[in-house]
């Protein structure tokens, strides 16, 4: 496993070794001694989601705040994505400013997006299926966002906005500059 600095405080890439030849692949997907020693983050999961999504699918930028506050190490297990981090930290040296990687089941990298972080992805491929460890539940009342486009933000999610789908609750977000995440 190596891990990359992002320009993000404490957003890290992820890059497991992965063993192929004629029969596939295999490479392990999360260690939680490797990962803490190689970033210094708290390595510990709850939580697993899944979900796979279409073309155009826009999900984000989502965030729980509080004691609920989640860090996330997320992949792409099938298709291709580009995943987007906000570091939405007021007290951060990276406060306001974003990173985008695209995720794909054939690059196997992922993505830690700490606590504090909006993140949201857009998918790029037919299909995606799309992988969150996070290091807290879920609590529906804790639910935070930014709108996904943002004028302060500017985050261009490579997809022409005639295309993307979003969700009736992305839809009405507030926007960055109103800090009410």
């Amino acid at each position: 496993m190596k891990v990359k600095s992002t320009p993000l405080k404490d957003c890290y890439i992820i890059e497991p070794t992965v063993f192929e030849d004629d029969r596939g692949y295999f490479y392990e997907k999360f260690n939680e001694q490797k990962f803490e020693e190689l970033t210094g983050m708290n390595g510990h999961f709850v939580q697993d989601n899944i979900s796979k999504s279409g073309y155009g699918v826009l999900r984000g930028l989502h965030l729980q705040k509080g004691e609920h506050a989640q860090a996330k190490l997320v992949s792409c297990l099938e298709g291709k994505v580009l995943d987007v981090a906000v570091d939405l930290r007021e007290d951060s040296q990276t406060f306001g400013k974003w990173f985008s990687l695209e995720l794909t089941g054939e690059n196997k990298l992922q993505l830690y997006v700490p606590r504090g972080f909006g993140h949201g992805f857009s998918v790029l491929s037919k299909t995606a299926v799309f992988s969150y460890k996070c290091d807290n539940f879920y609590d529906k009342a804790s639910e935070g966002g930014v709108l996904w486009n943002d004028m302060d933000l500017n985050i261009d999610w490579q997809l022409p906005e005639a295309d993307i789908i979003l969700s009736e609750k992305d839809k009405i977000l507030p926007s960055f500059s109103l800090k009410n995440f």
